[in-house]
Parts: C-alpha cells; structure tokens; sequence
C-alpha cells in the first residue's frame, strides 16, 4: 500500500511539474485552433451579423477557382523547393564534416542566411531582383546574358524561380545543420570496416552512412515540407502572390480574408490548411516507423 501511496504522490508531482508546460500548449496552441475552428463554421464578416452556416465555407473553398490555386500553387513549391533543400542542405553536411581547415567557420558561415529573419531575407532577395538597380540585373546585363534589365518577378515562372531561389539559400543551411549532427552520430568503426573492404567513398556514404541518416532525414523533410507548406513571409514581401495571383500560398490566400474582413471563411482556410499538415505530419512519421516497439 505504501508502494502505491508513492506511485500516486510521484504521478502528482509530474503532473506539477508539466503543469506549466500543458498551460503552454493550451493556451497557445489548442485554444487557437478550437477557436479557429469554431470560427470557420461561421459567417463572420465585418460589420454583418455573425451567421451560423456549418460546413458552408469547406464547401465553398472546395470550389473555389483562388483557393485550388493557391492549394496547387503550395503543392508544386513543396514537390520542387524540398527536394532541393535536402539535397543541397545533405551536400554541405558531407562537406562541412571532412577535416578542412577553419572548418567550424565554415559551419558558423554557412549558417548565416538561416540565421536572418524571413522578412529580412526576403528582403535581400527583392532588392537583388530590383528591376532598376537590383545585383542580378547588373550581372545579366554587364556579363552579356541579358540586352536589357529583365522583370525577374514579372511573369509567373520568373516569380516562381525567384521565390524558389530566396527559400533555398534560406532554409538549406537548417538541412545542413540537421544533417550534420546526424554524420557525427554514424560510427565511424563503420566507414572503417567498410574501408577495409576495399569500399570507394561513394559506395560508404551510400551503404553505410545513408542508411543510418534515414530517421535524421525524415525529421528534415518534415520540418521543411510543414514550413514551406505554410510559406507566407517571402511571399508576401518577394512577390505579394503575384503577378496575377500566380504565387499566392494557402497561408497568405487565408491572410487576404483575414485582412479584408471575412474571419469565417479565412479560418476554414486554414483549418484546411492544419488538416493537411497533420497528416503530413503522421504519414511521415508512419513512413519512418518513428516509435514502433525495438
């Protein structure tokens, strides 16, 4: 009885200590989603009466020409943008985890565009694509590529690729740096007696090390295809969703009805939005066996 008498004093205490913890997660995170959730089975628009319509707005943002365009548009970035970042991210892992000189400030450097807030970044990136005076059209012009100053962000492909560019030289620092702790975790009596074995270094990485990067791999495509699923900030200062709405995301289509007055149909947006990515979310996790019994 005593025992017991212990066990339930113990699970008190760690209810007590998580307790601010669970107030956390409750305030800041359950509490918003119920709350949009709520709202998006409403008609709630500025100065109109709030009006209970059930699932009106799912239905309506189903059939809505903006929305599957803002829905594709979010999808082809995610299929093209991580796939690069992964690879390009893995790629500096590798190299930033050979014995090269001054090799901790290389890491430190490589970490600088991650380290910039997204606004700032995106930013930089509008300011290099600047029709005017922007550091690409100076290159194009003076190195022959181009007759004139070129409207980077004038059509939807140039959009596309400029927004492709600035979210990759961001976010594939944090691949690398995911990656990485990974590479110092792979045993390196492995690469060893796989040397012994007469492998080439391709065959090592490929064999061995990939292998063991899989769990490591999986947390950064989920990280990278849940952020890049609700790209916003970029978008908003590079392009605004333009021209023609062409790079408008789910993220920033949910924020033009927020700002124009319409809560009702913004929250259900977004809750399409969450939907989506919680089950990204457990597909990756399922895919990668992320806490199936040793």
């Amino acid at each position: 009885m005593a025992g017991r008498g212990e066990v339930v004093t113990g699970g008190r205490e760690a209810y007590f200590f998580i307790a601010p913890l669970l107030l956390f997660v409750f305030a800041f995170i359950v509490f918003p989603i119920a709350g949009t959730f709520f709202s998006s089975f409403f008609s709630d628009v500025t100065f109109m009466g709030k009006k209970f319509i059930f699932l009106s707005n799912y239905t309506h943002a189903f059939s809505d020409p903006g929305f599957r365009q803002a829905f594709g548009f979010t999808l082809t970035f995610i299929a093209v943008a991580v796939p690069l970042e992964l690879f390009i991210g893995t790629a500096f892992a590798v190299i930033l985890d050979q014995e090269l000189p001054l090799r901790g400030l290389w890491r430190a450097c490589v970490l600088i565009p991650w380290a910039i807030p997204s606004a700032v970044s995106a930013r930089i990136w509008q300011l290099i694509y600047n029709y005017g005076y922007g550091l690409a059209n100076f290159i194009a012009v003076h190195s022959g590529l181009a007759d004139g100053p070129v409207n980077w962000t004038g059509t939807a492909s140039g959009s596309f690729i400029a927004l492709l560019a600035a979210d990759v030289w961001k976010t594939a620092p944090f691949v690398a740096l995911i990656v990485l702790a990974g590479l110092q975790a792979v045993p390196s009596d492995l690469k060893a007696q796989a040397r012994v074995d007469r492998a080439t270094s391709f065959q090592v990485f490929r064999l061995v090390t990939l292998p063991l990067l899989k769990p490591v791999l999986t947390v950064a495509l989920l990280f990278r295809t849940i952020d890049t699923l609700r790209i916003f900030d970029v978008i908003y200062v590079l392009t605004g969703g333009g021209p023609g709405g062409s790079t408008t995301s789910v993220s920033l289509y949910a924020y033009n009805y927020f700002a124009g007055g319409d809560f009702g149909y913004g929250s259900a947006v977004s809750m399409l939005l969450f939907m989506v990515s919680f089950g990204l979310s457990w597909l990756y996790v399922r895919l990668a066996g992320f806490g199936e019994a040793a």
